[in-house]
Formats: structure tokens, C-alpha cells, sequence
């Protein structure tokens, strides 16, 4: 089997978390990484007996595929200089800043035949992948991702930072044409938007209401599924899924009843690069592509667009 000669740009939270699970696999040889902290790189590379870096495109030559984990305004040019040489590439979730942006590395991804892999970590959860068993249509979608503060993340608002995972599992479900978005949001602890409430209306019939905060005192990551064939509710921090189907009863009765779905115990990063590796290797679509990152980004920038009209309604 041949080895894949790995890179991983931006040590930072998920950066080193890439660095781990790339380090459990047997065909993954990581030969350097990239900071522009020079120290949080070097002792990265001495972790991993590989090369250090403050550059980018010093890693070029060297590898194979790359995770890049850097501030999302920073996504664009630097997953442009990988795809640009030929190397497949995992980039973290949000895809870009904008859709131009995300179009142009999609767009290179498909000339020169790439790996281009978002990082949308829900859609490897194993609530998720066990709802993926007994799902019917939904009608009703209802989530909530609450977290406390933490400056990490508030380079942009909290629909692009945690909103954007249940916008993608949504979109994943529903496969169906949006016709309507409403939506409002404040500002609390930074610049940007941290609390946000999203209503949206699909052409099958679909409504999602989606609620996103990172100045709660709590973490809650949920959603929940409702459907003519039963009710289905994640629990995303636990990994945790309650089914409940809908079926005919004594006298023609409708009755409601425990739906027992297995959860196998996976660990959702591991999966994630796996899953990448696999596409590096096969040459297979990945499982999150270029372009339901796009659609993930595109949805997103739409409700903070709505977010911000509502604002300047206010008085």
C-alpha cells in the first residue's frame, strides 16, 4: 500500500487533534507542519519527527495531501496554493469566506482531478451516521448549538463558527430546494454575531428552526427530527440517538413506539480522516465534498445576511 505523505497547516486547537489521528494511521507519514507561531510549529514537528515551518508553500513539494486548520479568512489562499500543485486537501469547515472563493478551489479541485474534503466533523458522528438507518422525510427540524465563550472561533459570527455544522447535516437530510429564510441574531461578548435564530422553509414542505449561541453557560448540541413516519433526536455531544417510529395499533389506533437503533462507539475526527485518506487512496468522491461545503457556506451567508436586516430594522 503507498504511503501518503502528509502535512497539516496551523498547529493551533484542531490543527494538533489533525496531527494525532493521522499519526494512528499505518499508510500516513506526516513530513511537516506549518505555523506562523515558528515555536508552536517547532515543537509540533519535534512531537512528530517532522519538518517545521512558517510557510506554506515551502510544504508544497513535500507531500501528498494536507489538513489545513487555519483562521477561516485565511482558508482561501492557502487551500489555493495545494490544489495549485496538484495535492489533495482537507479543509476545515467554513470552506471560505465567501462563494466566489469557494467556486474558484472547487473549480481547481475538479480540473487537475483532487481530493477536496470540508471539514464538517457532525456528518461523522455516530448519532448521525445511525439516524442515517431509520430516517424517513422530515417535516419539522429543530436544533439548538449552545456554547459557552471562548475567544477561538470569533474570527467570524457564530453562524459561520457553529451554526454551519447543523446548516450541513440539515441540507444533508432534506435534499430539497430552499424557498424561504427568515432569521435575526445580536451581538454580545465580541464584534460579530454570537447569538443567532434561523427559520427556514424548504420546497418539500420542510421547516428548520435552528438556534446557535456561544454565550451561554451550558453546552447543549442537539436536533431533532419530525416526520410522518416517527421522531428521531440527536444528541450530538453524547452521541446519543432516540428514535421513536409511528405504527398502526390494536383497532386501527396510531401508536408510537421505541425505535432501538444501534450507536456504534466511533470517534468522529478519526473517521473524518480516514475518510480522506480513503478518497486520497481510492479516488472517490470524500463523504463532505467542495460542493456541499459550498452549499453549507451559501445557506450561511444567507441567514447572516437576513440576520443583519433584521438588525437594521431595530431602533
Amino acid at each position: 500500500m503507498k504511503e501518503i505523505r502528509i502535512g497539516v497547516v496551523g498547529i493551533g486547537h484542531l490543527g494538533n487533534y489533525h496531527l494525532q489521528k493521522y499519526r494512528g494511521l499505518s499508510n500516513c507519514r506526516i513530513v511537516g507542519v506549518v505555523d506562523i507561531k515558528e515555536e508552536r510549529a517547532r515543537k509540533a514537528a519535534e512531537m512528530y519527527d517532522c519538518l517545521a515551518m512558517s510557510d506554506n508553500r515551502k510544504l508544497l513539494s513535500s507531500v501528498d495531501a494536507v489538513s489545513i486548520a487555519v483562521p477561516t479568512i485565511s482558508h482561501y489562499r492557502i487551500a489555493k496554493d495545494f490544489l495549485e500543485a496538484g495535492i489533495d486537501v482537507l479543509l476545515e469547515k467554513p470552506i471560505t469566506t465567501t462563494i466566489e472563493e469557494a467556486d474558484e478551489l472547487i473549480a481547481i479541485a475538479e480540473a487537475k482531478g483532487l481530493i477536496f474534503q470540508i471539514g464538517l466533523l457532525e456528518r461523522f458522528n455516530p448519532a448521525i451516521v445511525a439516524l442515517r438507518t431509520v430516517i424517513g422525510k422530515p417535516l419539522f427540524i429543530e436544533t439548538h448549538r449552545l456554547h459557552p465563550f471562548f475567544e477561538r472561533g470569533t474570527d467570524v459570527d457564530v453562524i459561520l463558527d457553529l451554526m454551519i455544522h447543523d446548516l450541513d447535516i440539515i441540507l444533508h437530510f432534506v435534499k430539497s430546494p430552499i424557498l424561504n429564510v427568515e432569521a435575526v441574531g445580536v451581538s454580545i461578548l465580541s464584534d460579530k454575531v454570537d447569538i443567532a435564530n434561523a427559520r427556514i422553509t424548504f420546497s418539500s414542505g420542510c421547516v428548520a428552526n435552528v438556534t446557535a449561541s456561544r454565550v451561554t453557560g451550558k453546552t447543549m448540541q442537539k436536533i431533532r427530527f419530525f416526520g410522518f413516519e416517527g421522531y428521531h433526536a440527536v444528541d450530538y455531544g453524547k452521541r446519543e440517538l432516540v428514535s421513536l417510529c409511528r405504527k398502526n395499533g390494536a383497532g386501527g389506533n396510531v401508536e408510537i413506539s421505541a425505535n432501538p437503533v444501534e450507536v456504534k462507539i466511533l470517534d468522529p475526527l478519526e473517521e473524518e480522516i480516514r475518510s480522506f485518506i480513503e478518497a486520497v487512496i481510492s479516488r472517490n468522491p470524500p463523504p463532505v465534498t467542495g460542493k456541499e461545503g459550498r452549499d453549507a457556506l451559501e445557506l450561511a451567508l444567507l441567514i447572516a445576511e437576513k440576520v443583519k436586516r433584521s438588525q437594521e430594522l431595530l431602533p
